[in-house]
């Protein structure tokens, strides 16, 4: 069936529809991984989005029971150029066609998706439709235009959040984690070492996780604007100096926002396994997982107690910061990967040599 994406500047392009057959709004963002497409769907971190993946096949290995990042996607629809109808791997249990209808994500294939990236590029992020019907799809841009509600959702952390406290039980020590949408494989990389874990609610109190006596804390990554956490960044505030804290990607923004920095956002994201980061102390060069779509100012950083440690080498934005004395460090790509390389697993290590 032919479909359509419509983006609020205008812009359509026309494709054929596989997944779930449904009209579907979101943040049309891409990533530039060739692998990995199920893990990216069940990133909570992809909440309320419409995904683009720029590797031209997509689908050739299937789906299996084993690469969830989540009990269930959080993406809301994927886009590619063509879809692959006879996947071969031994552990595919279904093909992407029929993951995603069975968790009610929208498809659409067959589209320029390089021709859509580079307007992505240029004019950044924006709003988008799936729809079977153009004519809806322009009437759905102009009302988009003229409430002015190109602004993105907020809420999406309270969407994807553990709902209760859970505990991961080891004979290491207790590691809390804060799930603002973590992905599982910072849970299982933790885990591998050892490590107890108990997971927590993102807005739990500060009081209520010290209570819990843990060595150290995990602020995890998650869906949207940093800013629309302030309950988030008050805790983070007060647990600052309590506890050894290691972020990532979201728990690094607002690590940061908690030391009084701030964040922007950025034209168009990293989102991608192929993302050089340079280390400034060592000059070493790490290939990382990213997905983000604000970054940390660079500018706000002055006179606080901070230091960078990694960069971006694409566009030179901070990729990492470190507290001149208290025990806390963040970074803003994915150290534990899922999809992507292993390059940054080694900042686990330095994390539970602080605990």
């Amino acid at each position: 069936m032919q479909i359509y994406l419509v983006l609020e500047d205008g812009t359509s392009f026309a494709g054929r529809s596989f997944g779930n057959l449904a009209t579907t709004e979101g943040e049309v963002v891409f990533n530039t991984s060739m692998t990995g497409y199920q893990e990216i769907l069940t990133d909570p971190s992809y909440c309320g989005q419409i995904v683009v993946l720029t590797y031209p096949l997509i689908g050739n290995y299937g789906a299996n029971a084993d690469d969830y990042e989540a009990a269930r996607p959080a993406a809301k629809a994927l886009v590619v150029r063509e879809i692959c109808d006879v996947p071969g791997n031994w552990r595919q249990t279904e093909t992407i066609d029929e993951f995603c209808r069975r968790t009610e994500i929208a498809g659409i294939c067959g589209i320029d998706t390089r021709a859509l990236t580079r307007h992505l590029r240029q004019r950044g992020t924006m709003r988008g439709l799936i729809t079977p019907d153009l004519a809806a799809g322009e009437q759905w841009r102009l009302a988009l235009q003229q409430t002015q509600h190109a602004v993105l959702p907020a809420g999406l952390v309270e969407q994807v959040t553990t709902r209760e406290i859970y505990h991961i039980p080891g004979n290491g020590p207790l590691v809390a984690v804060l799930d603002f949408g973590s992905k599982q494989n910072i849970i299982r990389t933790t885990h591998a070492k050892g490590c107890r874990l108990v997971v927590m609610p993102a807005l739990t109190g500060a009081k209520d996780i010290m209570a819990l006596k843990p060595h150290g804390l995990i602020l995890s990554n998650g869906p949207g604007d940093p800013k629309n956490v302030p309950a988030a960044i008050h805790n983070i505030s007060e647990l600052i100096g309590q506890v050894p804290i290691f972020g990532i990607c979201l728990g690094h923004q607002l690590a940061a926002l908690a030391l009084g920095a701030d964040t922007f956002k950025l034209p168009f994201g990293h989102r991608g396994g192929n993302h050089p980061v340079q280390d400034v102390k060592t000059g070493r060069v790490y290939i990382t997982s990213q997905n983000h779509g604000y970054a940390v100012d660079e500018r706000s950083l002055e006179g606080l107690e901070m230091e960078i440690t990694h960069r971006n080498l694409n566009d030179n934005t901070v990729e990492g910061i470190r507290h001149k004395r208290l025990p806390l460090f963040t970074v803003q790509y994915h150290p534990e990967a899922s999809p992507g390389p292993h390059d940054s697993e080694y900042l686990f290590q330095d994390f539970f040599a602080m605990l």
